[in-house]
């Protein structure tokens, strides 16, 4: 490998742009050598912006020409199974954003396909790579090591609907192409259009926190309970620890207001997390202790650096490809979502709804 990553753009929409695109250009240590885009002129545009000599209008051409260590394609999760493999059989990494696919067929496919290349693929869960998640992360494992807030009893995440783009789309470049047709991956056989419409709409909004509340566990949970009007889901880790998350109870205008609450016998963590593409603006944690014997209970809050999640999850797909760590989340496990999901419309009893 060179001095500098080499990475490759396949799609350069919207979210391709704001959430991941203008975060690697960035970066002291990526060169992104090409770009490919559906869209001739958005592609050319956004190549131009950015510095990105070399654009191609599909990946297969992208794919032939060019020599790098990594790709970055950024597709609605429901075209992954027909775009995908062709991805997978350049052998190097890959990262998508979330979810793994739209289905568990579909991701089972795209596994057993990945297995076969020299590839691996990193699942754009950004929430892991927010500066708040990985302070609270550290701090969560080493309670439960040391034991000084005895157990750990319980995880509640909240997420309310409110303003996700916070501004991040005021550079966007876009054009009045129309996009091109795509056919989408099919829906699983044992669900009807509007069962897999339910499903979609929780994957596509939810999948985050049903990846998060795994990752605050440490451990895999199945799901116990499905309110029926959509608010609230329970969960249980294989070790018995109960979770909650609450989708939406109220929504917000012009803010976000996501959180997460870890409670041990004697203290608590609360994570906040800011809008997902939110610029340069890290999550919040505060730390309670109250261990008792006479000793004053104490609240930490520490202060994070300025890096925002999308930036930091681009630094960690480069550190992964360098072998200098591992990805956040791979492929492996962001199929567990998938089932998480289909399990908590299984108890909502979606999933035959005509």
């Amino acid at each position: 490998m060179s001095s500098k990553v080499r990475i490759a753009f396949v799609g350069v929409g919207t979210m391709g742009q704001a959430a991941h695109l203008r975060n690697y250009v960035n970066l002291p240590d990526v060169e992104v050598v090409a770009l490919a885009e559906l869209r001739p002129n958005l592609g050319r545009l956004v190549g131009d912006r950015y510095g990105i000599k070399r654009v191609y209008n599909t990946a297969q051409e992208l794919l032939r020409q060019e020599e790098i260590d990594g790709i970055v394609a950024v597709q609605i999760f429901t075209y992954h199974g027909s775009i995908l493999p062709p991805l997978y059989d350049k052998g190097v990494p890959l990262f998508t954003e979330k979810p793994l696919a739209g289905s568990i067929e579909v991701g089972k496919k795209l596994l057993s396909k990945l297995s076969e290349s020299k590839s691996w693929h990193m699942v754009g869960y950004h929430k892991r790579s927010d500066p708040a998640t990985i302070y609270a992360k550290a701090e969560i494992d080493r309670l439960r090591q040391t034991g000084e807030l005895g157990k750990l009893k319980y995880v509640r995440i909240l997420m309310p609907a409110g303003d996700w783009i916070a501004s991040g789309f005021n550079d966007l470049i876009v054009t009045n192409e129309s996009y091109p047709s795509i056919a989408s991956d099919p829906a699983p056989a044992d669900m009807s259009e509007s069962a897999y419409n339910e499903y979609f709409n929780f994957v596509n909004y939810y999948i985050h926190q049903i990846n998060l509340m795994r990752h605050l566990l440490g451990e895999s949970y199945k799901v116990t309970y499905a309110e029926q009007s959509g608010v609230l889901l329970a969960v249980e880790s294989s070790s018995g620890i109960p979770g909650t998350i609450e989708m939406s109870p109220y929504t917000t205008s012009i803010d976000w207001q996501e959180s997460a609450l870890i409670a041990f016998e004697h203290g608590w963590i609360k994570l906040n997390l800011p809008a997902p593409v939110a610029y340069n603006r890290p999550g919040s944690v505060e730390v309670f202790r109250d261990s008792g014997n006479g000793v004053t209970p104490t609240t930490t809050v520490p202060t994070l650096p300025w890096v925002h999640a999308m930036r930091q999850q681009a630094i960690n797909f480069v550190a992964a490809i360098r072998g200098e760590s591992k990805p956040p989340c791979d492929a492996i496990e962001a199929l567990e979502d998938l089932v998480i999901a289909k399990q908590y419309q299984t108890l909502k009893g979606n999933l035959h709804a005509s």
